[in-house]
């Protein structure tokens, strides 16, 4: 890739990384190097912590989803405490964020503070950089239940569009709003036009975030080789709302949206929650050059397509955003051959992106030596490798 078209996509990287308190970390203070970084150590040593703890410097409970009361150190205060200091095209930022030990239980506990100020929101951290996982809980992902493909595609579509997540936000207090008055037993007929309005109109922007996303994506997954060591996917959606959005302006979707919540409460009524909605729709994927439903793979070509998809993403977001994504990828080499390992090294060094990976053998990573930061985990403390 030419230098032109790196500077398209500028790198946004941690250069220093400090824990208080967070899982197995009492004290942790990491100066880090742009480009790949290579964390290997035991089992349980606290890698995939060290990953944890870096996702959540985006908006959301992280790559675990735990509560922050799990992952303040057993033993401290009950709180945690990360701070990150980010090099980007726009200079350099200093983030921090956590839970004090009263404010643990929830969400809303987290504090964010940018540059010394408290931010907004968490979604201010987009500002300064996107991040995206792949984990080994995901491996399931294409055979797995459709809410594990829902948050992977919000996740996906945040990256692109920092608003996608507080639309999410508001859509489910609205239902939950809904579901609330439908197992009371309430026939407040105002009540439910107000939430349905508001269900009608967030819920349609966050299909039409959804759909913009995919699409983007295919045209982004169509630019792989079709022999590749990553195969291509076909990638859609499946859902009332996204289906609608195709062949019709947003408006009347929403309208029609809108007159079905209310059609349709008796009969959620007796269901006890919101039948219709964003929230039942699905990603749908397909292993292109076996034309093949992606759940019907082997466990080796489903990983292969997840990794592909990630890293078409990971492309996308640096040509809409401008800012490469920073990648979290643990225990990603364990399950790919050397051709495929050297393919990932190859197109992580031409996304100019910051990636960690982890392993239990750096051996693994031997390619790399002289091209990344090679680290050692051990339970609770990170040296350089030797």
């Amino acid at each position: 890739m030419t230098e032109d078209a790196k500077q398209l996509r500028q790198q946004s990287y941690l250069s220093k990384l400090t824990l208080t308190n967070f899982r197995n970390y009492a004290a942790l203070s990491l100066d880090l190097a742009p480009g790949a970084v290579v964390l290997s150590g035991d089992n349980g040593a606290g890698k995939t912590n060290l990953l944890e703890a870096i996702s959540l410097l985006t908006p959301g409970r992280g790559l675990r989803r735990a509560p922050y009361g799990d992952v303040a150190r057993e033993g401290g205060d009950g709180g945690f405490a990360l701070h990150a200091r980010v090099e980007g095209p726009e200079g350099q930022a200093e983030i921090g964020t956590g839970v004090s030990g009263g404010d643990a239980a929830g969400e809303g506990g987290r504090r964010v503070r940018i540059n010394g100020a408290p931010a907004r929101s968490a979604e201010d951290m987009l500002e300064w950089l996107r991040i995206v996982w792949l984990t080994p809980a995901m491996d399931g992902l294409f055979p797995g239940p459709a809410g594990d493909r829902r948050r992977f595609l919000d996740r996906l579509v945040l990256a692109i569009d920092p608003s996608h997540g507080q639309r999410a936000l508001d859509y489910e207090k609205a239902m939950r709003g809904r579901n609330r008055l439908l197992t009371e037993g309430s026939r407040d007929g105002a009540w439910f036009d107000a939430i349905e309005t508001q269900m009608a109109e967030t819920g349609v922007a966050i299909a039409a975030a959804r759909t913009e996303l995919v699409r983007l994506l295919a045209a982004m997954i169509d630019k792989l080789p079709g022999s590749g060591p990553f195969p291509q996917a076909d990638i859609s959606l499946a859902g009332e709302l996204e289906n609608e959005l195709g062949v019709t302006p947003a408006v009347d979707v929403e309208e029609r949206f809108r007159a079905a919540l209310a059609r349709g409460r008796e009969r959620d009524r007796a269901a006890g929650r919101t039948l219709d909605g964003p929230h039942r729709s699905d990603l749908v994927v397909r292993h292109r050059p076996k034309s093949m439903p992606a759940e019907l793979c082997s466990t080796g070509e489903q990983k292969a397509l997840l990794v592909g998809i990630v890293l078409s993403h990971a492309r996308l977001t640096g040509e809409m955003s401008g800012l490469t994504p920073i990648l979290l990828l643990d225990e990603i080499a364990a399950h790919l051959d050397s051709g495929r390992r050297a393919a990932l090294f190859s197109i992580l060094e031409d996304l100019n992106c910051q990636a960690f990976m982890t392993g239990t053998d750096a051996a693994l990573f031997s390619s790399l030596v002289g091209r990344a930061q090679f680290l050692t985990v051990d339970h609770g403390s990170i040296g350089l490798t030797t």
